[in-house]
């Protein structure tokens, strides 16, 4: 058994945990990165999860968090499948911890392997900012964040900071060529986006869910260039104007519709915005006809689905969280539509992510409606209808309908072509498959809320669209 530390004994914990420190020191490999092929980094952060799974349990060292000062002979357990002895309240957790830091840092490299300065950034953000983030928080305290009591306001600004600050200093390492006022706005961009992943009131481990987030910030950040927003800048204004009287008319219907809330109607209005901007009225009509197609799915049958016990809230009305689950990931494409030189890969990530978005909300209000049983989408095993993660014949069958029509309908108004409609059904299609999953296996356990499934599967959807686009030089 590990000795009692010094600083335990005097009731003060280190700030720097040993597991705070490993995740930390690791991070030297980053600095490798200029000199490594995509498969040496790789095995890098193999090296890594073997040092962590073989070596580190036998070390001695306590992972646990930092411990109250009064807890300082704590009972130690050992893991039955991994042999590692730890604290007996949260070990599993850590175990998972340890591990899964370094299989994240394999996945972005697996992900990003023709940008490893996208690695580097998100890697920092991951060792330095959400390191920072519980040390900060811990130290300064102070007022909670209003969306997670359990996190504070200090500890998201030290994650900002030290996460900022690694992004900014491997970026320029890793990519000398990116100009010192670019590689700040990204760094600060990914690192805000970290932050909030963090401070999510999720049961997660955030190992795994800050890098994703981080990464895919960079990367499409990296993507962006001034010579394409001036390239639209003659369009623009009008645009604006156009899309702002158009969502405000939209916004002012729904809410008389009884289709959205307030709060709806506000995150709807902005939103739509956001995605008239890329194409004018044929990208917005894409959003507005999963709009339509959900607003219509949930209205249908309303009354034996809230007689089962499966109805919206609201009579449907959808609030600004729902929304933003289900619209934001196209929108943050249609931004950058008109700000890289990839204007037809984002629109067909536009049209994945709104696809995967009706497929998913018809699928389920028409399953619920229609379907006498529904089946688990991990077992096939008989669920009620309603159930997460269930699926049905008449619901899935909607579902592929709705998205075959939203792809459809971008593919008429020449978003994309042939090959750029059928990759984005592929990819709205496995959304639909991954909002399923999601929802039998961590949303069922009540690790997430169905919001975070939705937006999950809604940005997978665009992301996988957009990866085949730009591997095909859409």
């Amino acid at each position: 058994m590990p000795e009692t530390s010094a600083s335990a004994v005097l009731g003060r914990a280190p700030l720097f945990s040993p597991r705070k420190m490993v995740h930390i020191s690791m991070l030297a490999f980053a600095f490798l990165l200029p000199y490594l092929t995509w498969q040496e980094a790789a095995g890098c952060a193999l090296l890594a999860l073997l040092f962590n799974v073989a070596i580190l349990p036998h070390l001695g060292v306590d992972l646990s968090p930092r411990r109250p000062a009064e807890d300082v002979h704590p009972s130690w357990v050992r893991d039955s499948e991994s042999g590692i002895r730890y604290p007996e309240s949260g070990g599993g957790n850590i175990w998972r911890g340890i591990i899964l830091y370094p299989i994240s840092v394999l996945a972005l490299v697996l992900l990003y392997r023709h940008d490893l300065n996208v690695v580097g950034a998100a890697w920092a953000i991951l060792a330095w900012g959400d390191g920072m983030a519980s040390v900060v928080g811990g130290a300064v305290g102070g007022p909670g964040l209003p969306w997670n009591r359990a996190k504070t306001w200090s500890g998201f600004g030290g994650f900002m900071v030290a996460g900022a600050a690694g992004a900014y200093i491997l970026l320029r390492w890793v990519s000398p060529g990116i100009a010192p006022a670019v590689a700040l706005k990204i760094a600060v961009a990914a690192a805000l986006a970290g932050a909030i992943v963090e401070s999510l009131p999720i049961r997660l481990d955030d190992n795994a869910t800050v890098p994703l987030a981080a990464g895919a910030v960079v990367f499409c950040l990296c993507l962006v260039e001034r010579s394409a927003l001036a390239s639209n800048l003659p369009y623009l204004g009008r645009r604006a104007a156009l899309a702002a009287a158009v969502c405000l008319l939209f916004a002012f219907l729904a809410l008389r519709l009884h289709t959205v809330t307030r709060s709806g109607a506000a995150a709807g209005f902005f939103l739509g915005v956001a995605v008239y901007m890329a194409w004018g009225w044929k990208s917005f009509l894409v959003m507005f006809a999963f709009f339509v197609l959900g607003s219509a799915a949930t209205r249908l049958g309303y009354a034996r689905k809230a007689a089962r016990g499966v109805a919206e809230a609201r009579k449907g009305a959808r609030n600004w969280r729902q929304a933003l689950a289900n619209s934001l990931p196209g929108a943050c494409f249609a931004l950058l539509v008109i700000t890289t030189h990839h204007q037809g890969a984002f629109l067909m990530a536009l049209i994945a992510s709104f696809a995967e978005a009706a497929g998913d909300t018809v699928s389920s209000e028409i399953g619920q409606w229609l379907s006498p049983q529904a089946y688990l989408m991990t077992t096939f095993k008989p669920v009620a209808v309603g159930e997460n993660g269930g699926v049905s014949l008449a619901g899935s069958l909607a579902g592929f309908a709705a998205a075959v029509l939203v792809v459809v309908l971008g593919f008429g108004l020449r978003l994309c072509g042939v090959a750029g409609a059928v990759i984005a059904l592929a990819a709205a299609v496995a959304g639909n498959l991954l909002d399923s999953l999601l929802g039998a296996t961590i949303e069922r356990r009540g690790m997430v809320g169905n919001g975070i499934v939705n937006f999950s599967s809604s940005a997978f959807a665009g992301a996988l669209a957009l990866a085949a686009a730009l591997h095909l030089r859409f």
